[in-house]
């Protein structure tokens, strides 16, 4: 089966005079068509870096990114500006976690909207773009007045809904969110959750949804992908890996939040810091946290294995096979 995004050995550096930082470090996964990847980790783990690598928007003088990103067959590391320019937005899009915040307090939601649009499709009729605007607000719940409203006139959450249109203008194949609804209240997420996991049904949408907040994982995504120290440390389907997490960093994540079900549990935070991805540890990189720590953790670094649940899980404390 052809994979829709096939991400091998992607490594993403910060370059800085006094010290580089290895902010993502051989990262590999695949995305199948349909599929809604939640990417979880504490700040600093590298699931923004790692979107926007991908993307082609961190500023490429202040970068080194090695490995491959096949996305519908092409190369998202190396192919030109040109080739990219024509993805991003169209057959690529992402929400970002403040998205409202780029949209013009002087002009009409519509008529950012049909700025936008043109971008792509230059020769598109206003008719066209209402129509295709009017389409998109009703599948995120939103009036048509909106239209034609500026955007002090509007609330949060119904500005992060139009962040959420603008991002589905051409259809993309594949949709990231970053942390898209972190700044909203409980309530508000929980709605653009709902109607988000409402639109997969009716339109073709592939989505990776990047967070720190497991509940929106467990609420909104098919599978889920741990991110420790710019490394991933497990990968599944997220009841399995929620329910029953391997690695000791997703029991120590799973550990610090609240129950997924309800139940009273005394919550525990995972000790110490991230390491210095300036200069990583040689063996595991969890290691100087884990409660399990051995000599040989400190010594070799683990790569993800293969469990009989289909999940993979990067640690020398859990049986599996050589991925």
């Amino acid at each position: 089966m052809e994979h829709l995004l096939d991400v091998r050995d992607l490594s993403i550096t910060y370059l800085n005079k006094s010290r580089n930082v290895q902010a993502v470090r051989h990262v590999n996964f695949t995305i199948d068509k349909g599929d809604s990847l939640g990417l979880v980790g504490e700040s600093g783990s590298g699931k923004s870096t790692l979107a926007m690598g991908m993307l082609r928007i961190l500023p490429q003088e202040s970068i080194q990114m090695t490995g491959s990103a096949l996305f519908m067959g092409k190369d998202l590391v190396t192919i030109s500006d040109e080739e990219m320019n024509k993805l991003r937005w169209k057959e690529i899009a992402i929400v970002f976690q403040k998205a409202m915040n780029s949209l013009s307090p002087v002009h009409r939601i519509g008529t950012q909207i049909e700025d936008i649009y043109h971008v792509h499709e230059p020769k598109a009729t206003k008719k066209e773009i209402h129509d295709r605007t009017m389409e998109l607000l009703k599948l995120v719940n939103m009036p048509e007045r909106v239209y034609k409203l500026y955007p002090h006139e509007m609330s949060g959450g119904m500005l992060q809904r139009v962040a959420i249109v603008i991002s589905l203008l051409h259809n993309p194949k594949l949709l990231v969110f970053d942390e898209a609804t972190t700044a909203l209240d409980v309530v508000t997420q929980g709605q653009i959750l709902e109607e988000v996991v409402q639109m997969e049904k009716t339109i073709e949408m592939t989505r990776i949804m990047i967070t720190h907040d497991m509940s929106v994982v467990a609420s909104s995504c098919k599978k889920v992908a741990v991110m420790y120290a710019g490394e991933l440390v497990e990968i599944g389907l997220v009841r399995d890996v929620l329910k029953n997490p391997l690695h000791p960093y997703t029991q120590g994540l799973m550990s610090s939040f609240p129950s997924l079900t309800g139940e009273k549990k005394q919550l525990r935070a995972i000790p110490g810091f991230l390491p210095d991805l300036s200069d990583p540890p040689k063996g595991c990189a969890f290691a100087s946290r884990c409660p399990h720590c051995t000599a040989q953790c400190m010594a070799q670094k683990p790569t993800l294995r293969d469990m009989p649940d289909g999940r993979r899980v990067a640690c020398h404390l859990v049986g599996g096979n050589e991925a």
